[in-house]
């Protein structure tokens, strides 16, 4: 019996628990070196561990976390900058949203990325190449995401 699953459960519940900001809990759990990327490397087991219950309340302490948990220190970890170019309709949808939910484009779009998505709904780079999207890269298989873009300057905040 795979007791991996119950393992990346145990660990990420004790973290929850000691109440970190979300980033951290992030980072120690679902990160590049995170408990969840050293029990599953592989990107074929990565994706069936998300199809699991355990992933999916790793994902509810990862939302419970961003609307509940701490503030984020502004020294505990560097932001990074990206630019992601979408169609204007995207980014008027966005930006009613955003107000509507009381919150910055921001923080919208880094809880859209966080926020889990069935692989079979992401967009592959076949379907990529022919609607201008941009897959993620071969080189470093990345999780399932949504992935919501705008075209201004995005930082984790």
């Amino acid at each position: 019996m795979d007791h991996k699953p119950q393992e990346v459960i145990r660990v990420a519940q004790t973290l929850f628990h000691q109440n970190p900001d979300w980033v951290t809990f992030f980072r120690e759990v679902l990160g590049l070196g995170g408990i969840v990327r050293q029990m599953y490397p592989s990107a074929s087991a990565l994706t069936e561990f998300e199809k699991t219950s355990q992933y999916a309340e790793i994902q509810q302490m990862l939302a419970k976390l961003r609307v509940e948990g701490p503030p984020v220190p502004e020294d505990k970890e560097p932001t990074r900058v990206i630019t992601v170019r979408l169609p204007k309709s995207l980014h008027e949808f966005l930006q009613v949203e955003a107000h509507e939910k009381c919150t910055s484009m921001n923080q919208l779009c880094i809880s859209k990325l966080v926020q889990w998505l069935d692989s079979d709904l992401a967009a592959s780079k076949g379907a990529a190449a022919s609607n201008g999207a941009v897959a993620p890269s071969a080189s470093k298989p990345q999780p399932p995401r949504h992935r919501t873009e705008h075209a201004e300057t995005v930082g984790a905040q």
